[in-house]
């Protein structure tokens, strides 16, 4: 079996065990736009590689189900209509069983291509699918979290499963030398469009923490008034907080004086030495202030990335999410993957554990909304000097 093979059948199979713990049931609930269900995610990842591998490589290749292509399709108008993003909860139909014969027919027909010659451009293509699927295992993991706290019994998805658990292995700060940065993909390695188009970037004096925010620190900030004080917030956060009555970090509950937080393996105890996570901008950029510092921008973090350890939370930069110079758009559906999502969207750098293996490398840039508290995200402090 080749290697493309051999990794094609590696990320498919991961997909569907991070299925096994859930009943019929849990594929279907989509209890916030931000999150998709369980079961669109599945047939999703395998329309992917249907539309944009299948289709256009395989000769004579015949749809699994034509309607799919409206169904299953996310963002992509290069391919024609979808159904409503805020909507995907609503398709009781096609069934869970059925999602999956879908999954096995793509598998089949990629064997077959996979089986042949394959030109280097459908290789490319096919490693863009599986990266893809990497992404939406990560979301399935987040997506499945937040739709397992609605539920007032604390359900277990698996009692192995508290990725909450981490701890710094670090201490100290790394120093940023004032000077000129090379950012940017290199190499001949994978990359998004967005990590490429490497650029020189000056950078002042500054440092950055090795160790991550913990839950205790930022236990501190909730008890000094932070989530009530204004002037530690953006505007817009501060509208945040207001409007939504928020207190806390999303998860964190407290129990008759005790503070507690939901994880997949449960409810537990909060653990104020543990890596805090489900963090959005607003939150971390308020307790950077409160601290009397700031968040890194998304170039010191990459430019002092190879000094620290990181990968245990998505980490908040203060940059926007922004085309590099010479950013470019491919033609076709490639072309709306990252492109158009540059606006009002910050950065975040890493990689978190719910990340994929092999997924994460330093000059990755992942963005979400500022309100946007359910992925793996945290806290890395930087100073000015």
């Amino acid at each position: 079996m080749s290697h493309l093979k051999s990794r094609y059948h590696q990320v498919r199979q991961r997909s569907e065990k991070l299925c096994e713990p859930l009943t019929i049931e849990d594929y279907l609930p989509q209890p916030a736009d931000f999150g998709s269900p369980p079961k669109w995610n599945l047939a999703h990842v395998s329309w992917f590689f249907e539309e944009l591998v299948l289709k256009p490589y395989q000769k004579g290749y015949k749809p699994f189900n034509d309607d799919f292509g409206f169904l299953f399709n996310s963002y992509y108008n290069t391919l024609g209509d979808r159904t409503l993003r805020t909507s995907r909860g609503d398709l009781t139909r096609p069934g869970v069983d059925e999602v999956y014969r879908y999954r096995r027919y793509v598998d089949e027909k990629m064997d077959e291509l996979l089986s042949g010659e394959l030109t280097d451009e459908e290789k490319d293509t096919i490693i863009l699918g599986l990266n893809h699927e990497q992404q939406h295992q990560e979301l399935m993991i987040t997506d499945m979290k937040y739709m397992f706290s609605l539920n007032p019994l604390h359900p277990v998805y698996e009692k192995s499963f508290n990725l909450l658990a981490g701890k710094n292995k670090e201490s100290g700060w790394v120093d940023i030398k004032e000077g000129v940065y090379e950012i940017g993909h290199t190499g001949d390695g994978f990359c998004y469009d967005n990590e490429l188009g490497r650029h020189k970037t000056y950078l002042h004096d500054a440092q950055i923490s090795k160790a991550l925010v913990t839950n205790g620190e930022f236990l501190e900030f909730i008890e000094a008034g932070g989530y009530e004080n204004f002037k530690y917030w953006l505007d817009e956060g501060w509208s945040w907080v207001s409007a939504n009555g928020v207190k806390h970090p999303l998860y964190w509950k407290n129990l008759d004086g005790s503070w507690h937080q939901f994880t997949l393996a449960g409810l537990k105890k909060l653990d104020p030495d543990a890596i805090l996570g489900h963090i959005n901008f607003y939150e971390a950029d308020a307790f950077a202030r409160w601290k009397g510092m700031r968040l890194p921008t998304e170039f010191e973090w990459e430019a002092a990335a190879d000094k620290f350890d990181w990968g245990e939370r998505w980490e908040w930069t203060n940059s926007a999410y922004l085309p590099y110079p010479g950013f470019t758009t491919v033609e076709g559906p490639a072309g709306e993957y990252n492109g158009k999502f540059m606006v009002n969207q910050m950065v975040l750098r890493g990689a978190s554990v719910a990340t994929s293996e092999g997924h994460a490398r330093k000059t990755y840039r992942n963005f979400f909304h500022p309100p946007l508290q359910w992925q793996y995200s945290g806290v890395r402090l930087a100073r000015s000097i």
